[in-house]
């Protein structure tokens, strides 16, 4: 009779130390310093294997190795000490529910090959979806990123404007217009790199002004399309930020989807960050105009406890998407096609991992309250800190904080030149990242380093928030004495 390996006394040995190795490094999470002490190469030269191992090693064997050889070279994401860029961590659900996801090691790339990938991805994108607030009109489905949602959603809006890309390309045709995108100034990379990927050119994204809150001002934005138009070109897509990437600003969706609507232009509002706040009922202001965009993007692994990686795409155009990408070849065709949603038709990626059910453990695991909590609680926390910064003796506040992320600079003799200004930052920055305590990033504003730390550790409590000013002060005190 077969012998079920995953029943044997021998897996479940292995499958106990990993836990146990997985437990006690939880456990020590705060002992580690949370940012990698390594310098490059150093992990490679160390490592004395040249030649992959002929025989095979045991899971204990490679767990030394592992602790040994690559556990230096370890930042921490889920350390409560990581308050750069935006935080990324998993909760225990989200870690047990990866041992699934690798045991089943299912393929959605088609209904058929496990109807439970598509339908449970329909269910907890739905879930996702009514959280916020969102109106029925919406379909998601679940990428890795949200740099590939937005690729996706521009490349449908592309598709939406019936010049026949999908099929003749753009390449040596007199016949298309030039093609404009539009964006705030303090929108991500990922739309450059979107108008690169889709043959747009980056010449061809208009980076729009912003205000003082760092949000896109529609008077110029409407300028722009109004310019463009005039020049014989086509505006085709408007990407509008909730939670931009440096100053977590939001632009006024509202009056830029009436402009976007005018025009028969393509909205995707980009809220990989802050949307999962507007699960809160009190931060639903945020989602004003949302139901008139065309497509939204959310990452619940940046702040919603959900391993990385898993971006939710939200469109009201699911059919131009799939016209974008669908291909169906012969080897693939079902039986079923006509009645289900092959996910594999509306996107780039043919096989695709079943990232719903750590989604669906999350949610299920915490509950909307549980998740409601911890975003509450760090909201909170970072009003708090922005208040301590604004009757800081050193520090100054630069930019509203309106959910987790606070963005801030020394205060500097005021004929500092910029370079002297920097120089101050960055010596704060680096020893308070050289602590092993805390970890934050920076950014630049008018050719100065600006200093962000972001609070969003499913791990954080309040203590570790004391920490992180007692460790500012220390650092700037420092700073000032040399």
């Amino acid at each position: 009779m077969f012998k079920n390996f995953m029943t044997s006394k021998k897996f479940q040995s292995d499958a106990i130390k990993v836990l146990n190795f997985i437990e006690n490094y939880l456990n020590e999470l705060e002992n580690f310093p949370v940012l990698s002490q390594t310098i490059p190469d150093e992990i490679k030269n160390n490592f004395p294997y040249v030649k992959p191992p002929y025989d095979g090693k045991s899971i204990e064997d490679l767990l030394e190795d592992f602790e040994k050889y690559f556990f230096r070279g370890i930042t921490h994401w889920n350390h409560p000490g990581f308050m750069a860029y935006f935080n990324s961590t998993s909760s225990e659900a989200g870690i047990l529910s990866e041992f699934l996801i690798a045991a089943m090691n299912l393929n959605g790339m088609l209904w058929k090959t496990s109807p439970v990938v598509t339908e449970l991805e329909n269910i907890v994108v739905n879930w996702l979806r009514e959280m916020i607030g969102l109106n029925e009109n919406f379909w998601g489905i679940i990428y890795d990123t949200a740099s590939i949602s937005t690729f996706h959603a521009i490349a449908s809006a592309r598709e939406q404007l019936n010049l026949n890309i999908r099929g003749k390309g753009i390449f040596g045709r007199n016949d298309l217009p030039k093609i404009i995108l539009y964006c705030s100034e303090h929108a991500h990379s990922s739309i450059d790199k979107s108008a690169i990927a889709l043959g747009i050119g980056t010449e061809n994204v208009r980076k729009i002004k912003t205000n003082k809150k760092f949000e896109m001002i529609p008077d110029e934005l409407l300028k722009a399309i109004e310019n463009d138009k005039k020049s014989g070109y086509l505006p085709f897509c408007v990407v509008a930020t909730i939670g931009t990437t440096s100053f977590a600003s939001n632009d006024p969706i509202k009056s830029i989807s009436e402009i976007c609507n005018n025009f028969n232009i393509w909205l995707h509002i980009d809220a990989a960050y802050a949307g999962v706040a507007a699960i809160l009922p009190e931060m639903k202001w945020i989602t004003n105009g949302w139901n008139d965009a065309e497509s939204i993007v959310i990452n619940p692994h940046k702040w919603m406890f959900t391993p990385i990686d898993c971006s939710i795409l939200l469109t009201k155009k699911k059919f131009v998407l799939k016209n974008a990408f669908s291909i169906v070849p012969d080897y693939l065709r079902t039986k079923e096609e006509n009645q289900v949603n092959n996910l594999m038709d509306y996107g780039l990626q043919l096989g695709r991992r079943f990232r719903a059910l750590k989604l669906w453990f999350v949610i299920s695991n915490l509950g909307v309250k549980g998740i409601e909590e911890k975003i509450r609680n760090h909201i909170k926390w970072a009003k708090e800190f922005s208040e301590w910064i604004e009757n800081h003796k050193y520090l100054k506040l630069i930019a509203p904080v309106h959910f987790s992320t606070i963005c801030f600079q020394l205060k500097t003799n005021e004929m500092y030149t910029n370079d002297k200004i920097n120089e101050f930052n960055l010596k704060l920055l680096d020893l308070v990242n050289s602590s092993g305590k805390i970890f934050i990033s920076n950014t630049m504003l008018n050719n100065q380093i600006i200093l962000r730390l972001t609070i969003g550790s499913y791990w954080q409590e309040k203590r570790h928030i004391e920490m992180a000013k007692q460790i500012l002060n220390e650092c700037i005190e420092k700073v000032m004495n040399n």
